[in-house]
């Protein structure tokens, strides 16, 4: 999945690429578990914006290298592999048998109080490329028919944002929970293809107005809304919506309240599993 820092091997190419592709014109229009590693043979079309992109074999973190390389337009990381891995909250994230880790380094035009929004941005880019049957669950994760296929990681500070991305592209004996994307391994160039359109949408995205981010679209895409809900600190409740600010709201014994993802440690639906141990 996620995995992210610094030290780079070969096979570093960095140029001016194309444009954003939905899951349709790159995959076709199949259900996701169901795609032949050809379909991952989609070639990008011309586009206004440019972004700089560099692949690498094996990086230590693809957040610290997209921000060391970040000057003042987007640039894209990625990395078949890390050495290093960190998510939200420092977690440790596990890779599948094949998978892609991506960090977009940008300066958004959005004013600063709007940043908050750019996980659950992300998170409906990765529904434009990775499918119909892919869902957000609040905060960070992407789903299919429940099991976890990506996670989004969002770091920023005053001068840069960046924007990662973990995707499993094919898992042949997945952890509890998890999943791939492919039935077959669809070879080491998928993972780059797969992020730079996740990259090139997100970008078309935040072209947009803040205030019309896509809160219903999240909320019709939601794994999360609709279910009985716990998180840490403690408390309990049912998701019944996204707020404006990107907050899962939630109505409990105590009324109703807006989860922040910053301050939530952890949401668990009725539908995951207990942790183990």
């Amino acid at each position: 999945m996620l995995a992210i820092d610094g030290a780079l091997t070969s096979r570093v190419g960095v140029f001016v690429a194309e444009p954003a592709e939905t899951f349709d014109a790159l995959f076709g229009a199949h259900p996701v578990g169901v795609w032949s590693a050809t379909r991952f043979d989609s070639r990008p079309q011309v586009m206004a914006t440019p972004l700089a992109l560099a692949h690498l074999d094996v990086v230590s973190s693809t957040q610290d290298e997209a921000r060391s390389r970040f000057r003042s337009s987007p640039v894209l990381v990625t990395a078949s592999s890390q050495t290093v891995g960190r998510g939200r909250r420092g977690t440790v994230w596990e890779t599948a048998d094949r998978a892609v880790a991506a960090s977009l380094a940008l300066l958004p035009r959005w004013p600063a109080v709007f940043w908050p929004l750019i996980p659950a941005v992300a998170g409906l880019s990765a529904l434009d490329v990775l499918g119909s049957d892919a869902m957000l669950k609040w905060p960070n994760d992407v789903v299919v028919h429940g099991a976890k296929v990506a996670g989004i990681l969002v770091e920023s500070d005053p001068e840069a944002v960046v924007v990662g991305i973990g995707i499993n592209l094919f898992w042949a004996d997945p952890l509890p929970g998890a999943a791939g994307l492919v039935d077959e391994d669809p070879g080491p160039d998928a993972g780059p293809r797969v992020a730079e359109a996740w990259a090139r949408r997100f970008l078309d995205r935040m072209d947009g107005d803040p205030e019309d981010w896509g809160r219903a679209e999240y909320e019709e895409r939601s794994a999360t809304v609709g279910l009985p809900v716990t998180w840490q600190p403690g408390g309990s409740g049912r998701a019944v919506g996204i707020a404006p600010n990107g907050g899962l709201i939630v109505e409990s014994d105590r009324g109703t309240v807006v989860l922040d993802s910053g301050v939530v440690a952890i949401v668990r639906t009725s539908r995951e599993p207990p942790p183990a141990g």
